[in-house]
């Protein structure tokens, strides 16, 4: 089954080509011409991917990754923003925003295809592994307790084994970080300034001895660090 891949973007010109070139790559591709209906679709449809430009009526590009990123079922969901918008500044508020990867108009069309394959085959990895596990840990959890009646001895066992133990407030961040909230989303919530959610999250990366946020929320629910 072709992978489903959603263009959003105001201007019908940018939305053709891009969906046009990718139906020719052999994917199926949705459209949407603003923020909301973007997101109605994603919640319809669960695409694979979404592509989406920044400056659109009624949700901007920001927006929408943000309210995607906060429930938990697309919190892997690969994106991609498209925008003429340069400025270092504008890039930091997309990748704080939630999104995987950040082109510039105007872009080759190519290019956007490359970048797609190169996402959707990560995430077609980590949700393979992450399905894997899971049956593997729910097949281990059933036996455990239905051998020892109780689960709690096997999983904290589990977590000492594996990494410098979390601080209270690594654990916090964590919780959100796997939840698909932004940086300044956590910092809202736990009243911490981004730079200093930054600085929690690279602390995890490193006990977690992963490179992305992408790594260290497989590995989150690999070793069951997150509910």
């Amino acid at each position: 089954m072709p992978l489903t891949i959603l263009v959003a973007d105001d201007d019908l010109g940018t939305r053709l080509s891009i969906s046009d070139y990718l139906d020719l790559c052999g994917y199926t591709v949705i459209t949407a011409n603003n923020g909301v209906d973007a997101l109605a679709m994603v919640e319809k449809y669960h695409p694979d991917l979404m592509v989406t430009d920044i400056i659109m009526p009624q949700m901007n590009g920001y927006e929408l990754v943000r309210r995607i990123r906060q429930q938990s079922v697309f919190r892997l969901l690969p994106v991609i923003l498209l925008t003429a918008r340069t400025k270092t500044q504008e890039r930091i508020l997309g990748y704080q925003s939630g999104c995987d990867l950040y082109l510039s108009k105007p872009f080759e069309l190519e290019e956007v295809a490359a970048a797609i394959r190169n996402l959707l085959e990560r995430s077609q990895i980590i949700q393979s592994e992450c399905r894997f596990l899971y049956q593997e840990e729910t097949n281990i959890a059933t036996y455990t307790k239905e051998k020892n009646g109780h689960l709690s001895v096997s999983t904290q066992v589990q977590k000492s084994q594996i990494l410098t133990p979390l601080t209270v407030r690594e654990q916090e961040v964590l919780d959100l970080l796997t939840h698909g909230f932004s940086n300044g989303e956590i910092g809202n919530h736990l009243h911490l300034s981004p730079r200093t959610v930054e600085k929690y999250v690279s602390s995890l990366l490193r006990k977690t001895e992963t490179s992305n946020r992408a790594e260290l929320v497989r590995f989150a629910m690999k070793h069951g660090l997150v509910e």
